[in-house]
């Protein structure tokens, strides 16, 4: 696309387009991940293209009580977000991911890796969504995982705002299932030392809701706002400074040819006249 003016849209796809589309379910089935097709499909596609994937923070979902709904949410600013999603529900917290997908029937395939559609033409329209959400996290064994920007928004864009639908299903959930774990998730993607990119992530400190508070939705949705973009920012500061301590590796690639000769360049040493 060469309208760089035009990368970015402030209307959602299905608006824009003003299209239509019925819910379509996450379709998982067990031996997508028996013979673990989705793992070769997703991991491949990242070890294509990216030298390590590098993340920390595991032990804020490691910790929390098993049997409590749990909602990732992240920026959204590139299309490689909902592939490392897959990533980090399935490589990191080793649980089935749900992901909403607007225009999800041009991508069905991705229904077998827990995505389903949501229809943002009206508020009307994303309820369906917003409600099989709700429903879906009180299976334990998956982790809802959400863009609460609710659009892709240019990479580091600030400040982090969030629409209403991340508070919607935790003010339902929290009432439904007495307590919703919150885990903010912060997602950048370097150039280092290698000639290609590293995926980094963190996942920040949990946030526990229970049945006994009183949630406003509008403060709650401003406050995880400031927690995310808190948390990108304190990421963006460290990496920024070389500061790497607690990352752990998910996966890293071997050098290229051409960089491993230049490793053995370094410590040739030409004679002396």
């Amino acid at each position: 696309m060469d309208d760089l003016e035009h990368l970015y849209s402030a209307v959602p796809p299905t608006k824009l387009r003003n299209i239509y589309e019925k819910l379509c379910p996450a379709a998982t089935k067990p031996r997508w991940f028996w013979w673990p097709f989705g793992d070769w499909v997703f991991f491949n596609m990242l070890k294509k293209r990216f030298y390590a994937f590098r993340y920390k923070g595991q032990e804020n979902f490691l910790t929390k009580d098993p049997e409590v709904p749990t909602i990732m949410y992240a920026p959204h600013s590139n299309w490689w977000d909902g592939i490392v999603a897959y990533a980090v529900c399935h490589g990191i917290c080793h649980q089935e991911m749900r992901l909403m997908v607007e225009e999800l029937k041009r991508f069905t395939l991705l229904r077998r890796a827990g995505c389903f559609s949501i229809n943002k033409k009206s508020p009307q329209a994303s309820m369906e969504s917003l409600q099989y959400a709700i429903n879906e996290i009180g299976d334990t064994t998956c982790n809802l995982y959400m863009f609460p920007q609710g659009i892709i928004k240019p990479p580091n864009y600030r400040p982090i705002e969030f629409q209403s639908g991340l508070a919607y299903i935790v003010d339902k959930a929290v009432k439904k299932y007495g307590r919703v774990a919150l885990i903010p998730t912060a997602v950048n993607f370097f150039f280092l030392r290698d000639n290609r990119p590293e995926v980094f992530i963190e996942l920040g400190e949990r946030i526990e809701l229970t049945s006994g508070e009183k949630i406003d939705r509008k403060a709650l949705t401003e406050k995880l706002a400031k927690n995310l973009e808190e948390l990108c920012d304190k990421q963006m500061y460290e990496v920024s400074h070389a500061q790497f301590a607690g990352y752990k590796t998910l996966f890293q690639q071997k050098l290229k040819w051409y960089r491993r000769i230049e490793q053995h360049l370094k410590h040739w040493r030409l004679p002396e006249d």
